[in-house]
């Protein structure tokens, strides 16, 4: 399906406890992260001395019964995994955790983001004879890590880490160890939070609340956080550590009830529509979002410009995963399916719609040509984040550059594209500003500048 939305790739959680079986709110934590990957999911227990799981395509209440969770996957130490998988995978065969036998025992592994090497390590354990089950950078990081089994785990993880370049947050146990890492940028957030008897680890803190823990604090660029019997430890990389927290958690993927390296990002978006209402300030009866992604900056504007913001986009909730646009023809009966406007709050009013961004200009087209056949009278498109022209590469399903309308298109032509009255984007330096923190941000996808060595689209690497 080919939306206009840049997709993250995962979420993940572990959970270490003494007294208290974590499959529940392993399960909990995962419908909090559900935003972050809807194509499968996927639980792993230690327990009796071995890992059990269970995974499949699918939403999280679709994949797991109870049955699973109250038989199958008790136990006391767990990681938890949601996927947004790329089209052309193999959902059932590339779902996590990754579990696998070695040596020493099993592991298993769950990840986020996206090993711009892994081809490179591929090839050559492959050349070792190692043979791959699966798609995913998880197997190879696995086998990596049983190849410096005699390391013992920890240092065995360590010595990867130094091989991988790319983005990721980890979570992976053995049957009685718990490890979180994050890559030495930061660039894929992890937290840690605290339970009456043990610790967890997740992709953000929206699902510590959900499952009733204290949030503690992220693990910071580089950082190793070891949990087992006897408490918790940290350790950190040789590499050069510095925060480059991916921008698009801030303005799309995490939940506005989130907080990240210390930013609430409800207050970022809303922020960013404060700014981006002094930029492009415009005579206009009402303020709308294209939800739900836009409805915190749309909130900001409304304020600071003094229109009133109300309803205009109504979603439809309950299409799942499983809705497909077969054909070019239909896709715009498919943006119907999922949005519908409220036609009393738009006939005959000037509109300022509020959105996140914009990628390949589609739905925000079809967006503005509903709300005009609904009689609106002006639609003032005003996007709050700068215009997308490099991919991604780092965990984000971007398209090729050529395909992104802001690399093809001045904001002008955009606008003329679009069907809108007028369009602004938030500028680079209003975005940065709405943080709150003048640094710290991975911005490759507005400005191209990459935080690491990666591939061209024609597979070569550059600076």
């Amino acid at each position: 399906m080919h939306d206009d939305k840049l997709k993250e790739e995962c979420g993940v959680i572990g959970i270490y406890a003494k007294e208290q079986n974590v499959q529940d709110l392993i399960y909990h934590g995962l419908y909090a992260l559900q935003h972050r990957g809807q194509e499968s999911a996927g639980i792993a227990v230690s327990t009796d001395g071995a890992i059990r799981y269970h995974k499949n395509s699918g939403l999280v209440s679709e994949v797991f019964s109870d049955r699973d969770l109250r038989q199958n996957l008790r136990g006391k130490l767990g990681i938890g995994h949601v996927r947004c998988a790329k089209s052309s995978d193999n959902l059932t065969l590339n779902a996590q955790p990754l579990v696998v036998k070695y040596k020493k025992g099993q592991i298993a592994i769950a990840h986020n983001g996206n090993i711009v090497n892994a081809d490179s390590l591929r090839e050559i354990l492959e050349d070792d004879g190692v043979i791959f089950q699966t798609t995913n950078d998880s197997e190879v990081i696995a086998n990596l890590i049983a190849r410096y089994h005699k390391d013992g785990i920890e240092r065995a993880v360590n010595r990867v880490t130094e091989l991988l370049k790319g983005s990721y947050a980890l979570v992976l146990m053995t049957t009685d160890k718990l490890i979180g890492i994050r890559d030495n940028q930061g660039i894929r957030p992890l937290c840690l939070g605290q339970i009456e008897d043990g610790y967890v680890l997740a992709s953000e803190s929206c699902a510590l609340d959900t499952m009733g823990a204290e949030f503690v604090r992220d693990i910071e660029p580089g950082e190793m956080v070891v949990i087992d019997q006897s408490g918790i430890k940290s350790i950190f990389n040789d590499k050069w550590n510095k925060k480059r927290l991916c921008i698009f958690e801030l303005i799309y993927f995490a939940r506005p009830d989130s907080r990240i390296d210390e930013i609430s990002v409800y207050r970022a978006r809303k922020e960013a529509g404060k700014i981006l209402a002094r930029d492009f300030p415009v005579a206009a009866d009402l303020v709308i979002a294209v939800p739900d992604s836009g409805t915190s900056a749309a909130i900001g504007y409304a304020e600071e410009s003094g229109i009133p913001y109300s309803i205009g986009l109504i979603k439809n909730r309950y299409i799942g995963r499983t809705f497909i646009e077969p054909d070019q023809n239909s896709r715009e009966q498919g943006v119907r399916i999922k949005l519908n406007v409220l036609k009393e709050n738009i006939d005959g009013k000037s509109i300022v719609l509020v959105d996140d961004s914009i990628v390949r200009g589609t739905t925000s087209t079809r967006i503005v040509k509903m709300l005009k056949q609904a009689g609106a009278k002006e639609v003032h498109l005003r996007i709050s984040s700068p215009p997308v022209i490099y991919p991604c590469f780092f965990g984000i399903d971007t398209p090729y550059r050529h395909q992104l309308v802001g690399f093809n298109k001045t904001a002008t032509e955009m606008c003329d594209l679009i069907g809108a009255d007028s369009l602004g984007f938030l500028s680079e330096a209003g975005l940065l500003k709405s943080t709150g923190k003048a640094e710290g941000f991975c911005l490759a996808c507005l400005n191209g500048d990459y935080p690491m060595e990666i591939p061209r689209e024609e597979g070569v690497f550059c600076e």
